[in-house]
């Protein structure tokens, strides 16, 4: 098991996705660390989970910059940008709600998170899958793409309307 050092701990991430104290603990057969390119690769059985959040996927790569503070380099580390999961990606959330997809991409600027790959989006008996699904954490917003190939599909078992939540 690993926690990742300061200078990895996201001041934006995951609505949720650092817990309250800002760590993500990623747990992977290796880690790599390359501070030249801004970037953290975890691979084989990753799992990162904080107190909202548990993503598991075969590879993950954080990246990052470092953090300036009156122009100079913080000793206090960086500010992830990217988090991109790649294989077999699993999220769920504490309160439910899972999402499946090939990869999934976090994006810091915008707090969002676009699922690609065959994702799909459950909660109990409902779901939704299209060929691209994207989240707006802070606007608890999401945008479910279909291609020519294929529609969005959706089942909504509930009478009452849909559960579907991973915000």
């Amino acid at each position: 098991m690993m926690v990742l050092p300061s200078y990895v701990k996201g001041e934006s991430s995951f609505k949720g996705m650092p817990d309250k104290k800002g760590s993500i603990i990623v747990n992977s057969d290796m880690v790599e660390i390359n501070d030249s390119k801004g970037m953290v690769l975890f691979s084989g059985n990753v799992k990162a989970r904080s107190e909202d959040f548990t993503i598991q996927c075969d590879r993950m790569i954080l990246y990052y910059r470092k953090r300036a503070v009156k122009g100079k380099i913080s000793s206090n580390g960086v500010v992830v940008e990217r988090i991109v999961a790649r294989g077999g990606v699993r999220i769920k959330r504490k309160i439910g709600g899972e999402a499946r997809a090939d990869c999934a991409e976090y994006f810091s600027r915008e707090n969002k998170i676009v699922l690609t790959g065959n994702p799909v989006v459950k909660h109990g008996e409902d779901f939704i899958e299209g060929f691209k699904i994207t989240f707006f954490l802070k606007n608890n917003r999401s945008i479910i793409e279909g291609s020519p190939e294929s529609k969005v599909k959706a089942v909504f078992s509930s009478p009452q309307g849909t559960n579907l939540k991973l915000r």
